[in-house]
């Protein structure tokens, strides 16, 4: 048996897309090696990614988890867990202090239980997540987040315009190549150094990390329809050596050898370490 995973993208409300950059439910059915002896584990690529995502988890024993994905610096590789079906939010920059309590940085490489972070606002989340799936799940979110965000002051607002900015500025999604972080720095009126603890804070990363994990993802999205060399310069590399150098660090394994042999990209429940 091979995987089947549903999944659907739900829209956020306008008020609130700036806090979050987008929303999935979906449902990964997958052999567990346990069941069958281990011979049909599917594997598949977790790709690196800056956002923190909120997921609402419900496996097949009907155990129920809310947990929080931080961000991942570099590729890793596995094979398909239990099914699962989970209610995914994927914060935007600025959104981890002002709904979880923490800096986006304390989560870097973690996954962890929503309950399990300081303080009481997490833990009371986590309740209330707790017991819906699905749509449910989301709505409960949309609504608590507005509370979350209701007393937040002029500077913070600044701080997070600043961020944003800086992010747009950064991303490869908008179709033009990357900034240089020390001429964005001055764009911007900051110095390198508050910008870097503005991502920190909002982000989990440094600015520099995060132009590259958005120009490997650019790479993982328009290889193949694109000459290595075009995309290496549309993309922002210096050169296509300086790509290959890029992409080997956070993949693990340069371009022609990943597209090779590639492996599925981990769809949402998919992603979901045990914890």
């Amino acid at each position: 048996m091979t995987n089947d995973v549903a999944e659907r993208t739900l829209s956020a409300p306008d008020a609130l897309r700036p806090w979050i950059d987008g929303i999935e439910i979906g449902v990964a059915v997958a052999v567990d090696g346990e069941s069958d002896g281990g011979a049909s584990r599917e594997p598949f690529t977790r790709v690196p990614d800056t956002l923190t995502k909120v997921v609402v988890r419900v496996d097949e024993n009907g155990h129920r988890d809310t947990l929080v994905v931080g961000p991942s610096t570099r590729a890793t590789y596995h094979t398909s867990k239990r099914l699962a079906s989970c209610a995914q939010v994927r914060l935007g920059p600025g959104t981890a202090r002002p709904l979880l309590g923490v800096a986006a940085v304390e989560l870097v490489g973690r996954v962890v239980r929503l309950g399990d972070l300081p303080g009481a606002s997490a833990r009371q989340l986590a309740d209330e997540l707790r017991w819906l799936e699905g749509e449910d799940a989301v709505g409960r979110l949309m609504e608590v987040l507005p509370e979350r965000l209701a007393g937040d002051d002029g500077a913070g607002r600044s701080r997070r315009e600043v961020l944003r900015a800086a992010v747009e500025a950064l991303s490869t999604d908008s179709g033009h190549v990357p900034s240089q972080v020390r001429e964005l720095a001055r764009r911007l009126a900051v110095s390198e150094r508050q910008l870097r603890n503005l991502f920190a804070e909002g982000v989990g990363v440094s600015p520099k990390h995060f132009a590259r994990i958005g120009r490997v993802r650019h790479v993982l999205a328009h290889a193949g329809s694109t000459g290595w060399a075009e995309l290496a310069a549309s993309t922002g590399y210096y050169d296509q050596s300086h790509m290959t150098a890029d992409f080997r660090t956070l993949m693990g394994v340069p371009p022609r050898s990943f597209f090779t042999g590639r492996l599925p990209v981990a769809q949402p429940c998919q992603s979901l370490s045990r914890v």
